[in-house]
């Protein structure tokens, strides 16, 4: 099958960003992606703001996820990306969610907070308590990562020992010293932990790097974009799967249970 990746700068402003998710949507659906992932932390952003993803919250219900899946209802495309929803006063939780068919068909909200270089995730965000679901889309089965999760390898090692053979992680990777090389690298080793193929979709304004990759299940990368605004698409194979699996049988070979969640 086809899967997408769209990468964009996050305005300040809601209807511009849910504008642009729908255009996206729709250029990814006529293109025959079975799949669209989209970048983290949709609503709003602002450079002078770092709060404004979360002051910007809205509920499942809200306008912005009600425009998208609005256009979702006019074709069979699943599209992955996150939002924040309010959770208590002046809170949220960063939660992925998949859509389909003008339904919303799995919600996760990030285990893995992002306390760490200079940005202190946790101080308005609430952590999730659940591994998130699998998603089966055209007979592949997909694990649901959210940017700092792809740090933490027995969180993709779970999902590929519950079933996983891609793993799908919208992103806002933000820019610094070594960053690119730490995303490039945790990508491709991802894959190679688990063998599953890896679609991850970053935002590219000026403090996130896009920078947008799909890895197959042998860590090679098959399609990449740069730092500039969108689109593209990649086929993906249950047989280049099997065949990964067959020659680099990591998940049978194991000697060690995976950690469990705390």
């Amino acid at each position: 099958m086809y899967v997408a990746v769209g990468q964009f700068a996050v305005s300040p402003f809601w209807e511009e960003n849910a504008r642009q998710c729908v255009a996206l949507m729709a250029q990814a659906a006529r293109q025959g992606a079975a799949l669209l992932v989209l970048p983290e932390a949709l609503l709003a952003r602002h450079d002078q703001d770092p709060d404004l993803s979360v002051k910007s919250a809205q509920p499942l219900d809200g306008g912005f996820l009600q425009l998208l899946l609005d256009e979702s209802q006019r074709n069979r495309l699943t599209t992955v990306l996150t939002v924040h929803v309010p959770t208590t006063e002046g809170r949220a939780a960063n939660t992925l969610v998949v859509l389909r068919e003008g339904k919303i068909i799995a919600n996760y909200a990030k285990l893995h907070l992002y306390d760490a270089f200079t940005v202190q995730e946790s101080r308005l965000v609430d952590p999730g308590s659940q591994i998130p679901p699998l998603i089966d889309v055209e007979g592949i089965k997909l694990g649901l990562m959210t940017c700092y999760d792809l740090r933490f390898p027995e969180m993709a090692l779970n999902l590929a020992l519950a079933g996983a053979e891609v793993l799908v992680l919208p992103a806002a990777w933000v820019r610094g010293p070594l960053k690119e090389h730490h995303w490039a690298t945790l990508l491709t080793a991802r894959a190679l932990d688990t063998t599953c193929y890896i679609v991850a979709a970053g935002e590219c304004g000026n403090k996130n790097i896009g920078q947008s990759r799909i890895v197959d299940p042998l860590g090679v990368t098959i399609a990449a974009a740069g730092e500039a605004p969108g689109l593209f698409l990649a086929e993906i194979s249950s047989e280049r799967i099997a065949q990964a699996r067959r020659q680099l049988p990591v998940l049978t070979n194991r000697r060690f249970a995976p950690p469990q969640l705390m």
